[in-house]
């Protein structure tokens, strides 16, 4: 079985978040990681290799400091790697990544192409469902579970109180979320010998306008301290905070 897993380095999810005079994310300095949801799509495809043999690829649309992921992705069993390079990717929006991705895509012949279903920083939640649109495959979203059958996979996806069991022919593209696969911890020689492995160079191409404009950002205000509403029984103390909801906090 043939797999591509696209992914995405972002910030370490547990760094403290500023921004700079213009307005964007700081990243100078920062911990960058592999998303997390692109993770899960990682361990998957290489739980898949070792069931069925194949081969794992990775696509990564960024620039040459994106390596650290991709060669994370390495050490946990992938194969090799394909980086499409533009020193610009932080700055495109979703339309314009999964034109990129889905252009590098077309030539891979992937049986299977997986990534995050969204992503920690921007979540957006769009790109593979774009690449989905672009080449036609059918798209299983938010998946938790995905198993291989005799002409393809079965997915569970997780929908609004409960979850879809559907069936796919290949290929197929998969948006993990949380749940599809306990990422494994690289050992040492997986560190080692993921930096022989190859990885690919490619322009980015990028000819869709931008569909979105960031026009400013700001960080949540801190968030204010409880208040413990007290009462001589407990009909008075809900009495009390519905009175309060109602004339302070302007939710009722």
């Amino acid at each position: 079985m043939n797999i591509v897993v696209c992914v995405k380095q972002v910030m370490d999810t547990e760094a403290l978040i500023e921004l700079g005079d213009d307005g964007n994310v700081l990243t100078e300095g920062r911990t960058q990681i592999i998303d997390p949801y692109g993770e899960f799509a990682v361990e998957k495809a290489v739980q898949l290799k070792e069931q069925l043999g194949g081969e794992v690829t990775v696509l990564c649309y960024g620039d040459d400091g994106c390596t650290s992921a991709i060669r994370h992705a390495l050490a946990m069993g992938a194969d090799k790697a394909v980086l499409v390079e533009d020193d610009s990717w932080r700055a495109v929006d979703a339309a314009q990544c999964a034109e990129v991705l889905a252009a590098s895509l077309k030539d891979m012949g992937a049986d299977v192409i997986m990534g995050g279903w969204t992503s920690g920083d921007t979540a957006s939640a769009q790109v593979m469902g774009r690449i989905s649109a672009i080449l036609g495959i059918p798209f299983a979203n938010m998946v938790t579970s995905l198993e291989a059958t005799d002409s393809g996979v079965k997915a569970s996806c997780e929908v609004d109180d409960g979850f879809e069991v559907c069936e796919y022919q290949l290929p197929v593209i998969i948006g993990a979320q949380q749940g599809l696969a306990e990422p494994r911890y690289p050992s040492v020689r997986d560190v080692m010998q993921a930096r022989r492995k190859p990885i690919e160079r490619k322009a980015a191409e990028v000819s869709t306008p931008a569909a979105i404009e960031v026009v400013g950002r700001e960080l949540k205000g801190a968030r204010s301290g409880g208040r413990i509403v007290e009462g001589e029984t407990v009909a008075d103390a809900v009495a009390e905070t519905a009175r309060l909801l109602r004339s302070e906090a302007k939710v009722l």
